[in-house]
């Protein structure tokens, strides 16, 4: 009787396809395996801040006050912009703490004219962004002061419906960022929150004022001052990235007798980010957000998905084809007996 081919297939096909069903079964075990690593290693290590920042943001008001020493005379509806660039210090920082400096260059913006230079450097840990006192953190070269709360970010991937507490730079103590609400900034949903810094003596003041520019007439003589600050900060952040895409600070400098008779107004500003850099802001913030959502939640939920598919297939298929390779079936003689590859068993009819 001539021979014909099995229906389950020459040993060197059933070989394959056994191989085939151990690589996805390799396979799938290795997508199972990558999914936790993802979520819980990589995911972390993502979402941290970063040593090397460097980043420039423009704040502007059109109708500013500000005292121009230069001339001795209030300037009114001045176009003022503040210029802020945040720089990492990769050398200071590690694992573990990034180190920023702060810089920020007040000026007006028509007469092209400086007005102040504010600076301060913060160090602060990386996965939490809560402030740490190390690695020459200061404020205005004053390394002294002993930061806590946060700074510059929010808690990074973790930002909730609730009151932090923030450096105030300025008066150099931690106060409340309160809650405000929801908005939406260059059409991303962010969370609003306000700072009150209260109207506070800030530091004497080295020179004596004419009396005429405080309001106390030209006969007067000089007097001592000291300078007080207010400002109302508010936030609008990324609720998924703790990354600030939009400030807007309300901000009054004085200098005063002690008396509190005489005043004279230094700067009185309304300062708003620029709708370009919002929108930068908004940009990155938004990379930021699908990183996290793919290493979090997209990317381990479709390894967890294609492996156990995977698994189960390869899985079926090496059972059935070792199931097959036993199964009894006529060779090329015609004898009945088993397609394994051990020895062949003859059955006698």
């Amino acid at each position: 009787m001539p021979w014909k081919p099995s229906i389950y297939g020459s040993p060197r096909r059933l070989d394959m396809r056994r191989s085939i069903g151990l690589v996805l079964v390799g396979a799938g075990g290795f997508l199972l395996a990558l999914a936790p690593m993802l979520r819980f290693y990589v995911a972390e290590r993502v979402a941290i801040a970063p040593l090397n920042q460097y980043q420039t943001t423009r704040l502007e008001d059109r109708s500013a006050t500000y005292f121009d020493l230069a001339t001795f005379k209030t300037v009114q509806n001045a176009t003022v912009t503040a210029i802020n660039t945040l720089r990492g210090d990769v050398r200071a920082g590690n694992e573990r703490v990034a180190v920023w400096d702060s810089s920020t260059e007040i000026f007006d913006k028509q007469r092209n004219k400086r007005i102040q230079i504010q600076g301060y450097r913060v160090a602060f840990d990386r996965r939490t962004s809560a402030l740490v006192n190390c690695c020459g953190s200061n404020v205005g070269g004053d390394t002294s002061v002993q930061m806590s709360g946060y700074a510059l970010l929010f808690p990074l991937a973790n930002v909730q419906k609730r009151d932090y507490t923030f450096f105030d730079m300025t008066t150099k103590r931690p106060l409340p960022m309160r809650y405000d609400g929801v908005d939406k900034v260059q059409g991303m949903t962010t969370y609003r929150f306000v700072q009150v810094v209260p109207y506070t003596r800030t530091e004497g003041v080295e020179y004596q004022v004419p009396g005429e520019l405080l309001g106390l007439g030209r006969r007067s003589g000089s007097h001592r001052v000291d300078r007080y600050a207010g400002a109302t900060v508010t936030v609008w952040v990324d609720p998924r990235t703790g990354i600030p895409v939009k400030h807007w600070q309300s901000i009054l400098t004085t200098v005063q007798t002690p008396d509190g008779k005489g005043k004279l107004t230094v700067a009185a500003a309304d300062l708003v980010t620029v709708d370009a850099d919002q929108k930068r802001n908004v940009a990155y913030s938004e990379d930021r957000a699908t990183q996290l959502r793919l290493l979090n939640s997209t990317v381990p939920t479709a390894s967890v998905g294609v492996g156990v598919v995977m698994l189960a297939g390869g899985s079926i298929v090496a059972a059935l084809t070792g199931r097959t390779r036993t199964r009894p079936g006529r060779d090329r003689h015609g004898r009945y007996g088993s397609t394994s590859d051990g020895p062949r068993s003859t059955i006698v009819r």
